[in-house]
């Protein structure tokens, strides 16, 4: 697919989550600087220093995760960089903005943290590298033409889980479980891919799904509990719902059931279990990925998706007493266990 296809896609894509994003009272975050030398993007045997744009969709723990992974790279790697940080506190609108001013100040890099950041600096910038990461299925999201082959400048790493195994843990926790409650927000494109194997799984596990969805975070709590009584409940990597992980939580605790989630990160803020990525990690290959581009001269265009391999398990013995589940001991042995 050419370049010019997957702008136009991606601005169409973009429009539309402006639109469900409208109403909110989010705000652009203020600029965050580091004193340094401005660098050029230059051939390979650069060594910077560089200057780099971040613009991440909302704040939450896996999403902050991700990006000091990736800011550590290059201070792992005794490389000198001036951050122009920006946050746009969940606000679509907002981040097509931050995507239009990285476009004018031309940095020689740009990070894009989660899906719908990515969409607005795929759309916005043409002429600069654009890197992403957390970003569930760049394909579906018209950011690459394919994760083999993304055909432009964007590239960058996908936080894809083991949804189906994710899943699986519902019935190791509560065998006679019939049914599922899944949050999620109806404007995240990562978030509808993730409920879509999430639904194939629950057919083969023989649990019947209930759904809820959010346009913002103060609608989360308010969904859970809109779904009645459920025998458990599952929040994949949705930025909206993981910001407000607690309403689900609380929810769980109430209800007596497990909440299976999609990152170890909402583990430690909560959630029961998962099967899930490291995002810090994740971050830190995406930072690898730019050095290459950087210092290497590395076309992003030839730069397949990267993902990570390897997956942990993680378990909250405080939420397994809140929830009033028993933690099987097959699964204590293979778990990291976190309260």
């Amino acid at each position: 697919m050419k370049r010019t296809v997957l702008a136009v896609a991606a601005a169409t894509t973009a429009l539309v989550l402006a639109a469900c994003a409208g109403g909110g009272n989010a705000t652009q975050s203020a600029t965050t600087r580091q004193s340094g030398t401005s660098g050029t993007a230059g051939p390979a045997g650069s060594t910077g220093p560089f200057r780099i744009g971040i613009t991440q969709i909302v704040s939450h723990t896996s999403l902050d995760a991700a990006r000091d992974g990736f800011k550590k790279a290059f201070t792992d790697a005794g490389i000198e960089v001036e951050w122009d940080e920006q946050n746009a506190q969940g606000d679509q609108a907002t981040a097509v903005s931050i995507a239009s001013k990285f476009a004018t100040d031309k940095p020689d890099l740009v990070l894009a943290i989660a899906t719908p950041t990515a969409q607005s600096a795929a759309t916005a910038i043409t002429d600069v590298p654009v890197l992403f990461t957390a970003v569930t299925d760049p394909v579906s999201a018209q950011l690459v033409a394919s994760n083999e082959a993304p055909g432009a400048n964007v590239t960058g790493t996908t936080d894809m889980n083991p949804v189906a195994d994710q899943i699986a843990l519902i019935k190791k926790f509560k065998p006679e479980a019939k049914t599922v409650g899944i949050i999620y927000s109806s404007g995240e494109v990562n978030s509808e891919v993730q409920v879509k194997l999430a639904k194939e799984a629950a057919k083969k596990e023989g649990l019947v799904v209930s759904e809820a969805t959010v346009t913002n975070s103060s609608e989360v709590q308010q969904a859970a509990h809109s779904l009645g009584k459920v025998d458990s409940l599952y929040v994949p990597t949705d930025n909206t719902v993981v910001s407000a992980l607690a309403g689900v939580v609380q929810v769980a605790e109430d209800l007596r059931v497990p909440l299976i989630v999609g990152e170890s990160d909402s583990v430690a803020n909560g959630g029961l279990a998962t099967v899930g990525i490291d995002y810090t990690q994740l971050g830190r290959q995406t930072g690898e990925m730019a050095i290459r581009i950087l210092t290497r001269g590395a076309d992003p265009a030839t730069m397949p998706v990267e993902a990570q391999k390897e997956f942990t398990m993680t378990i909250n013995e405080t939420s397994a007493a809140g929830m009033g589940v028993t933690i099987p001991e097959a699964l204590k042995s293979e778990a990291t266990l976190v309260k």
